[in-house]
């Protein structure tokens, strides 16, 4: 017999295959024990076996990730790694076949309520539905948990960018180079030339050219505890030297040999962002600024100096003039210029807002 009553008055469905047994269940109902027989049945008939699906999630995790660090980059699997880490203990000491929405849910939501940015919960979602994804693959589950959950809404607003004036930027190098002139330099250079950190990172002596024009060569990126990589765009790209920076960079690549890294520290070390942050004292000397806004201030310095949309684009290495002009929103365009200056002129015209209407309002009233 597949379904026995008990003396609690509850139904325990036994599931085998062939004789032997698989799992059981007991449930309030005769007819919730049949269904969940049947569809266990179902799922041995498409070649899932429930005995497997016991496996504890902590233990398959390592099964996963072995197979992850031969099949993808290097990058996605230090964002895999973060799974065991992130994951509460509760849902990873489960049986998988256990595992409901509901527990990746409470998982998400727990990670927004202790400040983790909603980009950062994605990427862990996306990892999480990967193992899933694979299980189910590998014929454990029938089905994806993850699939049909959402990432919570983050509660702090996104911040877009922030980018330094030309004499903000001009502040923050005199400011910086009181801590380390190396160092403040090179942020200069982040400033006028919009290379991200990693690109940064990267540049060689031989990506510094003078002909035709000064400019570096951008052709692959180093992140920070990650193998080199392509660039975000995945094509190399010229980015143009201004007058403002050219003598420092003149005096770094006089310096160095082609194939060694050209933006060093002052004893030749790699930048790294928290040693940096920590030598020039960042939440003082950058007054609220992340190392990417000085990327976005390049953009903004570009078109403020009447440089062409499209040519920013290109320097920038955006696939999409549609990021680029997110920077024309941010700056204002010659439209609101146009828009502005009749608003002023017609201030100027009155003498000050309300104008002669006003005074004869006030004298009818008296």
């Amino acid at each position: 017999m597949t379904i026995k009553k008990l003396p609690s008055g509850r139904f325990n469905a036994v599931l085998k295959v062939g004789r032997v047994y698989a799992e059981s269940r007991t449930f309030d109902t005769k007819r919730a024990a049949q269904e969940w027989l049947t569809r266990q049945r179902a799922a041995l008939a498409g070649g899932v076996d429930p005995r497997a699906g016991r496996a504890r999630v902590n233990a398959l995790l390592p099964v996963w990730l072995e197979e992850r660090s031969h099949t993808v980059s290097r990058k996605t699997f230090v964002a895999d790694n973060a799974v065991v880490r992130l994951l509460p203990t509760s849902v990873s000491v489960m049986a998988i076949n256990a595992v409901t929405d509901r527990e990746v849910t409470k998982a998400l939501v727990a990670l927004a309520r202790d400040g983790m940015a909603e980009s950062s919960i994605r990427r862990f979602r996306a990892s999480l539905s990967s193992f899933f994804a694979w299980a189910v693959r590998e014929r454990v589950i029938q089905t994806n948990p993850v699939l049909s959950t959402r990432v919570p809404k983050a509660r702090q607003p996104r911040i877009e960018m922030y980018p330094f004036s030309e004499q903000e930027l001009e502040g923050f190098h005199t400011a910086a180079a009181l801590k380390d002139q190396r160092l403040a330099d090179l942020l200069l250079i982040a400033g006028w030339t919009g290379l991200r950190w990693s690109e940064l990172r990267a540049i060689r002596g031989r990506d510094f050219v003078e002909v035709p024009m000064p400019m570096l060569i951008v052709q692959v990126a180093e992140p920070e505890g990650v193998d080199v990589k392509s660039t975000k765009s995945g094509k190399a790209r010229r980015v143009p030297i201004a007058d403002r920076i050219l003598p420092i960079v003149r005096d770094l690549a006089a310096n160095r040999e082609r194939g060694d890294l050209l933006f060093v520290t002052s004893r030749g070390h790699r930048l790294h962002s928290t040693a940096v942050k920590r030598t020039l004292d960042w939440k003082v000397t950058a007054k609220g600024r992340r190392i990417h806004d000085l990327r976005h201030t390049a953009a903004c310095l570009w078109l403020a100096r009447g440089v062409d949309p499209v040519t920013v684009q290109a320097w920038m290495g955006h696939a999409s003039i549609a990021t680029t002009n997110v920077y024309l929103h941010h700056l204002g365009t010659t439209a609101d210029e146009a828009g502005l200056d009749r608003l002023n002129r017609g201030f100027a015209r009155r003498g000050q807002t309300g104008g002669k209407h006003r005074d004869r309002r006030r004298k009818s009233q008296r």
